[in-house]
């Protein structure tokens, strides 16, 4: 119970600061020439969600010492969202670091973070196909960090953290 109440305290939170935007810290699209200022519509923005994908344990290229780690590239990062009988998917892969980011059009619109999440179905590596977070087929829930002004409009950007895969057997890294 308390988790839903976190997570509408966090939608109403967002709500507001998109408004606050919106009213004082978008750049004025009228001009000096007495033409009416038009509001931005602050429900027409698009979402941009981020995170990198993991291997613990093997030593691929750009291994990382401190996380026990090398990042996975050419993963395929699937963002799906649900609302009613409204659904929306969209697909990213992985660079060289791991990173990716899915990138959605104008109708992400009826959708809220809370009817989305991020998943990655599974490795590219054959040696590491252990999936140990979030887990086999278990999504990640997004995370508001901030607004990314692009040239088609606003973006509400979102993180949905880390994903981990392992070997079954260590020793077996390809």
């Amino acid at each position: 119970m308390a988790s839903s109440s976190s997570l509408a305290i966090r939608s109403v939170l967002g709500c507001l600061i998109l408004v606050a935007l919106a009213v004082c810290g978008l750049p004025s699209l009228g001009s000096a020439m007495g033409v009416p200022q038009r509001q931005p519509n602050p429900i027409n923005f698009t979402i941009g969600v981020e995170g990198v994908v993991w291997c613990k344990s093997c030593r691929y290229r750009g291994y990382v010492e401190s996380r026990d780690a090398s990042p996975l590239r050419n993963a395929s990062a699937l963002l799906r969202c649900r609302h009613g009988r409204r659904a929306l998917s969209v697909w990213s892969a992985t660079n060289a670091h791991g990173y990716f980011l899915v990138q959605t059009g104008a109708q992400a619109a009826p959708f809220t973070s809370r009817n989305c999440k991020v998943y990655v179905p599974r490795s590219p590596v054959r040696g590491c196909r252990v999936a140990v977070s979030p887990g086999r087929n278990k999504g990640s829930p997004l995370k508001f960090r901030r607004f990314v002004t692009r040239t088609d409009g606003l973006q509400a950007r979102y993180s949905a953290g880390s994903f981990t895969f392992a070997p079954q057997d260590r020793s077996k890294c390809d």
